[in-house]
């Protein structure tokens, strides 16, 4: 398969699973900023450093709202709920000539990235050590050029998770979704390893991992590896795309609680890759290899401040 393709398809898994696997009777939320200054564009033809550079900043918000919980024959929650989900991305992009950028980007990368979707979700046992996780979700995905209906996105899946203690889950199952025009399946996956003891770790898949101390009730410091990365449906020379922005992280990232509802987490590190990547929304390409590889940028400074809410 297409590797570009497949890790389009898990960016869109992980907008819904990031928030679907952390199942709350409570209402729960996460308000986040980050930031990443100018780097340079490394030319995909030649791997070439250049002159141009841009920057990334973003604003995420994201809330759950359980509609209904009651425990089952398991003492297993059995939970309804409202996912809503924001990300606004604001790029600044400096001394590019065009002829060093994919045909895919004729006037240049995107200044803009907005990515909002509305979702519910539905978490139910099916036995002592297996429940499943039903999700779906409608979206808009768009650099902000032009919205229409190409720019709206839905989803939907089922996840069977095993639970093989409390501290190790896997989940797999079919995720539904129209991003490549027509309604298509595409495989699904959630893994998650974690230990409770004062020195830690977590394995996430697909979000990353970390490793911690807990120092106190209060303060846990850790370092940690993530993913993320936002959508958007374009329209280069009146033919519909997918862009996908991906970066992966390290850093640190201490995680103080503010009393009982809320959690502030800062985290400082680098970039250890960030790009751009497009595909045409057409079946036949799901197996079609790129000629070049992916525009990037090189490794720079990395900044973020989130704070979470239980209530």
């Amino acid at each position: 398969m297409n590797k570009t393709v497949f890790y389009l398809s898990q960016l869109f898994l992980f907008l819904l699973v990031t928030i679907s696997a952390r199942s709350q009777s409570i209402m729960s939320g996460e308000f986040k900023a980050d930031y990443v200054p100018f780097s340079k564009y490394v030319r995909p033809i030649d791997s070439a450093k250049t002159d141009a550079k841009s920057n990334f900043k973003r604003a995420q918000l994201s809330v759950e709202i359980p509609l209904s919980m009651k425990m089952d024959q398991y003492n297993h929650p059995r939970l309804w709920s409202i996912m809503l989900q924001g990300s606004y991305a604001k790029m600044e992009n400096k001394n590019y000539d065009l002829k060093d950028l994919p045909v895919e980007f004729p006037n240049g990368f995107p200044n803009e990235l907005l990515n909002a979707q509305i979702g519910v979700k539905h978490l139910r046992s099916i036995s002592p050590s297996w429940s499943m996780l039903i999700m779906a979700s409608v979206g808009v995905y768009t650099d902000m050029v032009e919205i229409n209906k190409d720019d709206v996105l839905l989803q939907g899946g089922v996840l069977f998770i095993k639970q093989f203690n409390p501290n190790l889950a896997f989940g797999f199952g079919p995720v539904l979704t129209n991003s490549f025009g027509v309604p298509m399946v595409l495989p699904g996956l959630y893994f998650n390893w974690e230990s409770q003891g004062a020195l830690h770790f977590k394995v996430a898949f697909p979000e990353g991992l970390e490793l911690g101390y807990r120092m106190s009730e209060r303060l846990d410091l850790k370092t940690v590896v993530e993913l993320s990365g936002m959508t958007a449906e374009i329209n280069p020379a009146n033919k519909s795309m997918l862009l996908g922005y991906q970066q992966i992280i390290a850093g640190l990232k201490p995680q103080l609680k503010l009393g009982k509802h809320w959690t502030f987490e800062p985290t400082i590190g680098s970039t250890l890759a960030r790009s751009f990547s497009t595909n045409d929304r057409k079946l036949k390409n799901i197996f079609k290899e790129k000629d070049l590889a992916n525009p990037r940028f090189t490794t720079t400074f990395y900044a973020a401040l989130a704070l979470k809410w239980q209530f």
